[in-house]
C-alpha cells in the first residue's frame, strides 16, 4: 500500500499546519450547511463566508484534497469526487454529479459534498463546456461544493473565482515535513536519522506527498535510513524515476520524450518495469492504452533481439518506442499537473521477500548459535517444532522470548512460524 494513502490524515487535527484554511472551511460549512455542533464549536472561528463554493489553492503536496476528505469524514458527509483530468466535458460532469446527488446513500451519511479536484486542469476551449458545467453546478447545487487547484489565477478561471471563496494553503516548511516523516518512521519501526529526513524534505521543497513517496522508496526492503545512504542513492536512477516518468508522459513532442533516455543516469531496464505498470494510471481511454502497450510490446521485441544477438545498435529503436512511442499516442489528452505514480508491484514483492528471508536467516542464526546445532537442523526440524508449539497455544512463551532476543516484532516471528 502506498504510504501517502496509508498515512493520509483522517481528521482536521491530523492535517499538518493549515489552521487558517481549516477554520475558513469549517466556518463556511457550519454557517451554510448542517454540521455537528462539537465540530463547529472547535473549528468555526472565522466570520461566516457567503460564497457559493470554496476553492482551495496551493502547490502540490500541501494537503488540499486531504483537507476535504478529512472534512467529509469529520461531519459524516458522503464525498462525490471528480478529477478534472478524468471528467472533462460538460455532459460528463453533469452526468456524474447528477447521478451522485440523485442516488440514495446506503451508508448512513447525514449529507453529501462535491469535490472538483484539480479544477485548473480544465481548459475553457478544449474541454467542451467542462468549466461552464462546474459553474452551473455551483450556482444551483443545494449541497457544499469544494474545489482544489494548484494555480487558479489564470484569467480563464475568473468566472469561477467570482462565485467562490479562494483559500490559499501555505507551503509546508522543512521542519514540518520532517516531523511527519519522523512519525511515519516510528510507526513503521524504522531507524531514520533526522539529517536524512531533512535531506528528503529539502529535496521535495515542501511537497509532503513527494516526501512520503521518497521515504517509502528509501525504506523499501530496509528499515534503516541514514544521510550517507541518501547521498549514495542520489546517483541511483530509480530514486528519480517519478521525475523521469513525468518528463516522458508530459513531453510535448516525440523528440522531447526520447531525449530523456539520453541521460547518463537513465536505467532503461528499471524504466521499462515502471512504465509497464504506470500506463493505466496515465491513460484511461482503452484506445490510448492499446496504442501505448502496442509500442511497449514492440520495444520489448527489439530488446529481445538485442539480448539474443548482442546487436546493441538496435537498442535505440527500443528506447524510442518505450519513451516517445508511449508518450505521443494519438488523441492524447492534456494531462493533469500531478499524476500519482505507484511503485511497481514487482519491486514491492521482491522487497517483501528479501525482508522475509532476512528475518528467517536471523532466526536460524540465533537458534543455531544458542542450541549449538547446524542451521540445516534448525530449518528442517526446529522450525517445525516451534511452529507446532505456537499452534498448540504456547505462542506467548515462544514468541516473546524470540522477539526479545532478536529485536523482531512478535507478529513477524509468528508469520515466519505459521506460514
Amino acid at each position: 500500500m502506498l504510504w501517502v494513502e496509508k498515512y493520509r490524515p483522517k481528521s482536521f487535527d491530523e492535517v499538518v499546519n493549515q489552521e487558517e484554511a481549516k477554520e475558513v472551511l469549517a466556518s463556511w460549512i457550519c454557517h451554510k450547511f448542517k454540521a455537528p455542533r462539537e465540530f463547529c464549536s472547535k473549528w468555526a472561528k472565522k466570520r461566516s463566508v457567503e460564497a457559493k463554493a470554496i476553492l482551495l489553492a496551493g502547490p502540490p503536496g500541501t494537503g488540499k484534497t486531504t483537507l476535504v476528505h478529512a472534512l467529509a469524514r469529520e461531519i459524516n458527509y458522503e464525498l462525490i469526487e471528480l478529477n478534472a483530468s478524468d471528467v472533462r466535458t460538460g455532459e460528463r460532469v453533469k452526468q456524474t454529479v447528477g447521478r451522485g446527488i440523485r442516488e440514495v446513500s446506503l451508508f448512513g451519511y447525514v449529507g453529501r459534498m462535491i469535490l472538483f479536484d484539480e479544477v485548473d486542469g480544465l481548459h475553457a476551449r478544449e474541454d467542451a463546456g467542462g468549466l461552464e458545467a462546474v459553474i452551473e453546478i455551483i450556482e444551483t447545487a443545494k449541497i457544499p461544493v469544494v474545489m482544489t487547484a494548484n494555480n487558479p489565477y489564470d484569467s480563464k478561471f475568473r468566472p469561477l473565482r467570482e462565485i467562490s471563496h479562494v483559500v490559499n494553503l501555505r507551503e509546508l516548511s522543512e521542519k514540518e515535513v520532517v516531523a511527519v516523516l519522523m512519525k511515519i518512521c516510528k510507526t513503521e519501526r524504522a531507524q531514520c536519522e533526522e539529517e536524512a529526513l531533512a535531506a528528503i524534505a529539502k529535496s521535495t521543497a515542501g511537497d509532503l506527498r513527494a516526501a512520503i513517496n521518497d521515504l517509502q522508496m528509501y525504506l523499501t526492503g530496509d528499515r534503516v535510513l541514514t544521510l550517507d545512504k541518501i547521498r549514495r542513492d542520489e546517483r541511483n536512477p530509480q530514486m528519480s524515476m517519478f521525475k523521469v516518468l513525468d518528463k516522458v508522459y508530459k513531453a510535448r513532442w516525440f523528440s522531447e520524450a526520447v531525449k530523456v533516455s539520453s541521460s547518463p543516469s537513465f536505467d532503461w531496464e528499471q524504466y521499462f518495469t515502471w512504465v509497464l505498470e504506470t500506463i493505466p494510471t496515465v491513460y484511461k481511454d482503452l484506445e490510448l492504452l492499446a496504442e501505448a502497450y502496442d509500442n511497449l510490446s514492440k520495444a520489448d521485441m527489439f530488446i529481445g533481439v538485442v539480448k539474443k544477438t548482442q546487436e546493441w545498435e538496435l537498442l535505440r529503436y527500443a528506447l524510442e518506442l518505450v519513451t516517445g512511442g508511449v508518450s505521443q499516442v494519438r488523441n492524447k489528452p492534456r494531462l493533469p499537473p500531478f499524476i500519482k505514480y505507484g511503485f511497481p508491484q514487482r519491486f514491492l514483492t521482491m522487497s517483501r521477500l528479501r525482508e522475509v528471508r532476512k528475518r528467517r536467516e536471523l532466526l536460524a542464526r540465533y537458534l543455531s548459535t544458542s542450541l549449538h546445532v547446524s542451521r540445516s537442523v534448525v530449518n528442517t526440524e526446529l522450525v517445525y517444532v516451534l511452529s507446532a508449539l505456537v499452534k498448540m497455544g504456547q505462542e506467548k512463551i515462544v514468541l516473546d522470548k524470540l522477539s526479545k532476543a532478536l529485536g523482531v516484532n512478535t507478529l513477524d516471528i509468528r508469520d515466519l512460524l505459521t506460514k
